[in-house]
């Protein structure tokens, strides 16, 4: 196996650096941002190999792209070609900051088209497939990707926007959907109304449930919960961010495990503290090169996401790029450190979807003097019977993973928020 690797990683790697070369031809001295962040770093366009590139070259981070749009309102400097070149215009999620506004020449939104179409394919769908995307249409990119790269295979795609949760479900039953594009939380959310409505779920048509925006599509808990409620329809995970595009696919083999799109990114895993590369195996943080992408590409670009390399050199799928076991496992702003543990949200999730019975969970992390505390507040679904129950075993559930007391409380039935897109259910108080 790992002579068969060899020539594959070699292969991955050269076209890698051939790519790299031509972007950089191309960016320097157009792309006013790389310019002058390359003379400040007083590194030349010319590029041995991928070691050498990773050595000198610098890192590229959001603080860096949220300053440069602030001096260049309003889209920024990272713009290749004059303005007239663009014609489309994202915006990321302000998850973790400001928003940031990204363009796109048509050039580079076929690229990134060519590489939501490796998703879909890679999860199995075909021009017969009748997609239906659960969410409203905004300014964020993944929806516009998802949509059209499925239009160009062939697929019935079937809008959702401006559509309640229930006239949602009757219209995925009513058109005979086969795949739907949500997030992990909507998708739940979406068998909760189906059951408090009597939609009858198993009258649906839908086999592949693809999900992003969250790292629960690879929570093996929080899948089980997913395919439960959509009578046994298979979960496929995927992973991108307006700033890079669509970046990985659930391995087909092994569910919950991303790939890396390596003919599209070059891909690196830090330690977040140092900067330095991990060994194989461990957890770091994402590092991308976006190669296509040459109206508006990242350097080295720290995504700010959690991930564990794996140490197989070809994928049980056959593959020979990156693998990442478990996912996205969290955000390096996401962590947090109680009593000497550190705790990341999807960790939680893991135990609280595999406790059973929680319709919405929120997490409350508040500081008592210089300690961090953490509270769970869970509201039951309709089919628990005994709340208090379910408490003390969520908190025992703790116990048993952590080593530490989170307290547990109730919150009345349809009290906590639900969510379209990204959940946000960690709460600082």
């Amino acid at each position: 196996m790992a002579a068969e690797a060899f020539p594959k990683r070699l292969i991955i790697v050269q076209r890698q650096v051939e790519q790299l070369r031509a972007l950089l031809a191309a960016l320097v001295p157009a792309n006013a941002f790389y310019t002058a962040k390359f003379e400040a770093a007083r590194v030349h366009k010319k590029v041995s190999s991928l070691a050498d590139y990773f050595e000198r070259f610098p890192f590229t981070t959001k603080d860096d792209l949220a300053a440069d749009q602030q001096a260049h309102p309003p889209y920024g400097s990272n713009l290749t070609y004059p303005l007239p070149r663009y014609t489309r215009c994202h915006q990321t999620s302000g998850t973790t900051g400001a928003p940031l506004r990204w363009l796109d020449t048509p050039e580079s939104w076929n690229w990134m088209l060519g590489n939501w179409e490796q998703v879909l394919r890679a999860a199995g769908v075909t021009g017969g497939d009748r997609i239906f995307f659960a969410f409203s249409f905004g300014p964020f990119i993944g929806f516009w990707l998802a949509f059209e790269a499925a239009l160009r295979l062939g697929c019935l795609c079937l809008p959702g926007g401006g559509l309640s949760s229930e006239t949602r479900l009757r219209a995925i039953l009513e058109q005979g959907a086969t795949v739907l594009c949500c997030t992990p939380t909507y998708a739940l959310h979406l068998g909760e109304v189906a059951a408090k409505e009597n939609i009858d779920l198993t009258a649906s048509r839908v086999k592949l449930i693809i999900v992003a925006g969250e790292p629960g599509g690879s929570i093996a808990s929080t899948r089980a919960c997913v395919e439960a409620h959509w009578s046994g329809a298979r979960v496929f995970d995927h992973h991108g961010m307006t700033e890079v595009g669509p970046v990985s696919f659930e391995c087909p083999a092994q569910p919950g495990v991303l790939h890396i799109i390596e003919n599209s990114y070059i891909a690196e895993v830090i330690e977040p503290t140092t900067g330095k590369p991990v060994e194989a195996g461990q957890s770091g943080e994402l590092v991308l090169t976006t190669l296509g992408r040459t109206g508006s590409p990242l350097f080295r670009y720290r995504t700010g996401d959690l991930v564990k390399t794996s140490t197989d050199t070809v994928c049980a799928c056959g593959r020979s790029d990156l693998a990442l076991p478990g996912g996205i496992l969290g955000r390096t702003d996401d962590m947090i450190i109680v009593r000497g543990v550190n705790v990341y949200p999807s960790a939680v999730e893991e135990i609280i979807r595999a406790c059973g019975g929680v319709a919405e969970y929120r997490a409350q992390v508040s500081n008592v003097g210089s300690l961090t505390e953490l509270a769970i507040q869970i509201e039951p679904s309709a089919a628990v019977t005994d709340a208090a129950i379910l408490a003390r075993n969520l908190e025992a559930a703790f116990v048993t993973a952590f080593a530490l007391r989170v307290p547990v409380t109730i919150a009345s039935t349809g009290t906590l928020p639900r969510f379209e897109l990204k959940a946000k259910r960690w709460i600082r108080m």
